[in-house]
């Protein structure tokens, strides 16, 4: 019974404990001001990947267009293969704006999450709160639109995003095959939440 107890006390405990110190991270004294992602920062470049994204049960294919137009200013489309625009978004600083959006996926909660998703996937720099390392690895805690995100670095490149609330992990953002500041394949994995965004570059 008492080691029941015990071992029941552990989980609640780790259950209670940080992101941080869940996943083993050591703190870092000397800080970087701002997280860096470069992956769609070059306003001359349009960033075209073919596109998959499940929601609500449908799945939607296209393509997908990311183009810088001013600091802090990004559009964002997602449309069909033939041309016919499933949602288009724009940023600008603080400010975002629904263009257009299909009806099914017309939905506040999902446009909201969207909003986040994106927010984190163009975001050049941003205010460091903690600095972390783990193993070869160094990471940045930030907060993007109210919610605690974690940049991780390998080599100061950057290649995963974890969002976080209530020291769980609800978004994790992939990139992968990175050549000269651009990442071929990105994913946006929701764990709960059924949403789901894979990204591949146009060869």
């Amino acid at each position: 019974m008492r080691y029941l107890l015990n071992s029941i006390c552990f989980f609640l405990l780790i259950g209670c404990a940080s992101y941080p110190v869940q996943n083993g991270f050591e703190t870092k004294s000397n800080s970087l001001e701002k997280t860096s992602n470069p992956y769609f920062s070059n306003a001359e470049k349009d960033y075209v990947y073919k596109a998959k994204i499940d929601a609500f049960n449908k799945s939607f294919g296209g393509i997908f267009i990311i183009k810088k137009l001013g600091p802090e200013h990004h559009r964002i489309a997602f449309t069909t293969e033939i041309g016919n625009t499933i949602f288009d978004f724009t940023f600008d600083g603080e400010d975002f704006k629904v263009n257009r959006i299909l009806k099914d996926l017309d939905k506040k909660i999902l446009v909201n999450i969207l909003k986040r998703d994106f927010k984190a996937l163009i975001q050049e720099e941003s205010k460091v709160k903690k600095s972390f390392t783990l193993q070869t690895q160094s990471i940045l805690q930030t907060d993007l639109l109210s919610k605690k995100h974690y940049f991780y670095y390998t080599d100061d490149q950057l290649n995963k995003i974890s969002r976080v609330d209530r020291n769980k992990e609800k978004v994790e953002f992939n990139f992968t095959k990175i050549e000269n500041r651009f990442a071929k394949e990105i994913e946006i994995a929701h764990h709960n939440f059924k949403l789901h965004i894979a990204l591949k570059a146009f060869k």
